[in-house]
């Protein structure tokens, strides 16, 4: 049994993030360890905001860990919110203002090419790896859906009918960027047992 720390206070990622998990794998969360505290994302990439988490987890309470960055890239706003989607409209990390942020900033644009991107940095040991997930689609003109989190209910991935907050969990995980990361970081967990 391999036990590992996932490195956030999203509820929400820890559950999608579970039912994705083989059986030999335990996932421990930050409130199991002890860790309350707010982790630093002060890098100016996805990348390095993952490693950052991933790294203070292991530094801080000497735990192997892994811990994800998500940003949803807009190729009309080259590439914004990018590593601010979180916070795009302000500090507070509202959902809804986000959304309705984004919206306002693409009235004008018939370009709504967008992809969600997640990397996952993993501390196993004295390694750092890291693995990315992608899913293209499109931003559309008005919420759909009432399931999932954050942009999710404007993100209609390629290929789909309907959007990231209108699918199940199920669906989500098999086509997403955080499901596609996750599985590379399974498949390399099913390498090491």
């Amino acid at each position: 049994m391999i036990e590992i720390v996932f490195a956030t206070n999203n509820s929400n990622k820890l559950h999608e993030v579970q039912a994705l998990m083989p059986k030999g794998i335990k996932l421990v969360s930050l409130k199991d360890i002890g860790c309350f505290e707010d982790i630093p994302e002060t890098q100016n990439t996805i990348e390095g905001n993952a490693i950052q988490k991933a790294n203070y987890i292991k530094t801080n309470y000497n735990k192997d860990c892994f811990a994800d960055d998500t940003g949803l890239e807009v190729e009309a706003l080259n590439g914004a919110p990018g590593v601010y989607s979180a916070r795009y409209a302000g500090p507070e990390k509202k959902a809804s203002n986000n959304i309705n942020k984004l919206l306002e900033a693409l009235k004008h644009h018939t370009n709504r090419l967008a992809q969600f991107r997640t990397v996952i940095a993993l501390n196993l040991g004295d390694k750092t790896i890291t693995f990315e997930g992608i899913c293209k689609g499109e931003i559309i003109n008005q919420k759909k859906g009432s399931g999932g989190f954050g942009y999710d209910p404007i993100f209609l991935p390629d290929g789909q009918a309907e959007t990231f907050a209108e699918m199940s969990l199920e669906i989500k995980n098999t086509i997403g960027h955080r499901g596609r990361a996750v599985a590379q970081l399974i498949a390399f967990f099913e390498q090491q047992t």
